[in-house]
């Protein structure tokens, strides 16, 4: 008897765990048929004429964001590496915890990303922010911080985009208020 029941339970959480994914990648589905080509070939157009006038490119975010900008910092300096050509100077803002956690002890939380950008960033250069709520206060004083400095500022949300997306250059936003689709286009 404890088998057969065993078993039904078994077969039940393989459903409902079917049905979550099958919802999960549903919203994917959405999320990425929002986003225009012309959004992503935009942002493209922004690096490589960065890359082409030998440039930088810094990338921050809180959290999820925080990875995402790690890893999109990391493709963009190796990933699109072509032998005996000069790399794209890509730098992510997230990656050191003892600069981050030093700035927010020292200073405050909310200025972790401009402290970095200060004597870094220049004309010409890009600061892209992440963050799905497009509400981080570290993550808005840093692309204030760029705009006045003469870069070009990226956003990339969700949720409606928040203040981000309307201080950004350009931005890339998803409607849903899921974290982790969010996270997963981004």
């Amino acid at each position: 008897m404890a088998d057969v029941k065993y078993t039904s339970t078994l077969k039940s959480s393989k459903t409902q765990n079917n049905d979550v994914l099958q919802k999960y990648l549903e919203g994917l589905r959405e999320c990425i048929n929002e986003i225009s080509a012309q959004d992503i070939e935009g942002v493209a157009d922004i690096i490589y004429e960065v890359y082409r006038k030998g440039r930088q490119v810094f990338i921050f975010g809180n959290g999820g964001s925080a990875s995402t900008a790690s890893h999109f910092a990391r493709d963009l300096r190796i990933g699109t590496a072509v032998p005996d050509k000069p790399r794209l100077r890509s730098f992510c803002l997230a990656d050191s915890m003892a600069l981050i956690t030093s700035l927010a002890n020292d200073i405050d939380y909310n200025s972790v990303f401009i402290e970095q950008l200060i004597s870094q960033i220049d004309k010409g250069d890009v600061a892209i922010g992440i963050s799905a709520s497009g509400n981080s206060p570290n993550v808005l004083n840093a692309i204030k911080y760029a705009s006045k400095c003469g870069a070009t500022t990226i956003g990339f949300t969700a949720f409606g985009g928040g203040k981000l997306k309307d201080i950004a250059d350009k931005c890339i936003n998803l409607s849903t208020h899921d974290y982790g689709r969010a996270e997963d286009i981004h």
